[in-house]
């Protein structure tokens, strides 16, 4: 009974940290900055910041252009939304705390953040709008440049655990996989941050390049949605990272579920961070980073993990 209590307050955790990483974005950047960020909304710091621009959200007119592709552009913030939900499921947040334990469960959460990334490329192809169409493409590089170092990270984390299974693979982790697997740590990190297209990152949505990028005609809540899926798929890549590398609900006296939900929030930090310590960068740069850098990292890390595992045996 009292696991399926903390289940049950860890998923209502999970669904409310997008908005919770969401407010913070606002003040971790803001004392970053020497600002003081929301203060009013709500009172306390303006903790309501977040619940004041959902309403505002849900005022505005909801347009679609003349000459846009109706129902691709009414369906993309949706398609990019869900999926970052639907892996949440198969993310373990403690000992036997799953929604859903899936035997492939690493295999499942990368294939489906895959389609959230497809939302952001139709948002670009039916606005019928020059910026949105090059944003789209802009996201469409993004994926493909990213989406391979990513999955070779990964496969080195199951490698190492002998599983697909996200649960096994946090329980197999030990504390030296810090150091052997910390290679994949940082690329894969750093390539889902890309996918997310967050700063240095944020070519795709470039403002003072290509206006908005894919969601350059987006307004009202279809535009919050596109939002809350970042946030979304912030929640579900630092959720990633903390199962693959950083041996998810284990840690001292703490109980599980806490333990990862502290190392979540870490690494969101790290995400809001990046979006006030680095500019961001160019296309090109953005493309030897992924083939020059972190594609060979990733493929060194995956044979070292390949012959340590054959050295030491099953």
């Amino acid at each position: 009974m009292r696991d399926v209590v903390a289940l049950v307050l860890v998923t209502v955790a999970f669904l409310t940290l997008p908005l919770i990483i969401g407010q913070a974005e606002h003040k971790v950047m803001a004392h970053m900055q020497g600002r003081l960020g929301p203060m009013y909304a709500g009172g306390f710091h303006g903790w309501a910041q977040l619940v004041a621009d959902g309403v505002k959200f849900a005022q505005k007119e909801d347009t679609v252009p003349a000459a846009a592709d109706r129902r691709i552009f009414l369906l993309a913030p949706g398609v990019a939304l869900v999926p970052y939900l639907v892996v949440l499921a198969v993310i373990p947040v403690g000992p036997g705390q799953v929604a859903v334990d899936l035997s492939l469960g690493l295999f499942f959460a990368l294939a489906v953040m895959g389609i959230g990334v497809i939302g952001s490329i139709m948002a670009g192809w039916a606005s019928a709008n020059k910026y949105s169409l090059l944003g789209g493409m802009r996201v469409a590089a993004q994926l493909v440049s990213y989406e391979l170092p990513m999955v070779l990270a990964a496969a080195s984390a199951a490698m190492a655990a002998g599983t697909l299974n996200l649960s096994g693979i946090a329980e197999a982790w030990e504390w030296w996989w810090l150091a052997w697997q910390a290679p994949a740590l940082v690329v894969f990190f750093l390539s889902g941050v890309a996918e997310l297209r967050r700063p240095p990152f944020d070519m795709p949505v470039a403002d003072s390049e290509i206006i908005f990028g894919p969601y350059t005609e987006y307004g009202g809540l279809r535009f919050a949605f596109f939002l809350l899926a970042e946030y979304a798929g912030i929640l579900v890549v630092c959720s990633l990272t903390t199962v693959l590398f950083l041996g998810g609900w284990q840690g001292p006296l703490l109980p599980g579920f806490v333990w990862t939900l502290i190392k979540v929030f870490l690494l969101a930090f790290v995400v809001i961070w990046f979006r006030v310590a680095f500019p961001r960068l160019r296309e090109d740069q953005l493309q030897r980073l992924a083939w020059v850098y972190l594609v060979p990292i990733s493929l060194f890390q995956l044979a070292l993990t390949g012959v340590v595992k054959v050295v030491t045996g099953p």
